[in-house]
Formats: C-alpha cells, structure tokens, sequence
C-alpha cells in the first residue's frame, strides 16, 4: 500500500529501511584516570520506521519487544532518528558483555521484524524478492 505521504528519504536506506543496533563500549574518564568502562546496547531506528510502526502499533500488540521500543525510543533528529538503549552494564562485571551481545540480538531480531513489516506496507518486499530471483 504505497502513500504520498511517505518521506523515503529518511527510510535512509537506498530504495529500502535501513536501522542500527550497536554495542558501545564506553570509558569513562574523570581527571586524569579512567574511573570506569561501561557497555550498552543502543539502537537507532529510521523515523520513516518508527513513524509507520507507531502507526500501526495494534499489529505488534503480541511482540513486547517492538512494543518497548516504541515507548523508550527518544528522537535524536535526522542523523539519529530515534534512539534506544536497552541499558548499559559496568564492563568489568561478570558476563556484562555477554549479557550485552544478547540484548543485542533481540534488538536487531526487533528491528528485523519491523522493517520486515514496512517492506510489507510499502510494497519493497516483492521488489526485494524480484531482485534476488534475477
């Protein structure tokens, strides 16, 4: 279902939704020393995404993940679009960053779902197919 009110360009994808999920790892300085590391789990999703996704909410009633990801994602504007963290751990605990290599599966598996929805609306996911068939 193609809409004119479509802003393809921040889909930032080129012809398709592009989004991040990331592990960052950051070193917190004070004076002179480092005074501690700390790991986290963001995501940026594409505002074109976000918006249609929001939209249409009721379809992702069953899948808390997307869920918690429309209620905790703040927008950062264009560049960032909108941002989530699924919480940060200090680095040097125990499993911390396998702890964070989980979140960060299920975050990108989230994404992944809803981009897969907006090739659905917008009708890329049979240009997609077309695409790998040539």
């Amino acid at each position: 279902m193609l809409t004119k009110n479509i802003d393809w360009e921040m889909l930032w994808g080129d012809g398709g939704p592009y989004s991040e999920s990331q592990i960052v790892i950051n070193t917190r300085i004070l004076d002179n020393s480092v005074s501690r590391i700390m790991v986290e789990v963001i995501g940026n999703i594409n505002p074109t995404t976000f918006k249609i996704i929001k939209q249409n909410k009721d379809k992702f009633k069953n899948d808390q993940d997307v869920i918690n990801i429309l209620k905790c994602s703040v927008y950062w504007g264009k560049k960032h679009g909108y941002v989530v963290s699924l919480g940060e751990e200090d680095y040097s605990e125990e499993g911390a960053f396998a702890r964070a290599i989980v979140k960060q599966h299920v975050l990108t598996d989230a994404i992944i779902r809803m981009h897969d929805f907006i090739g659905d609306y917008l009708g890329l996911n049979e240009k997609i197919t077309m695409k790998k068939l040539i």
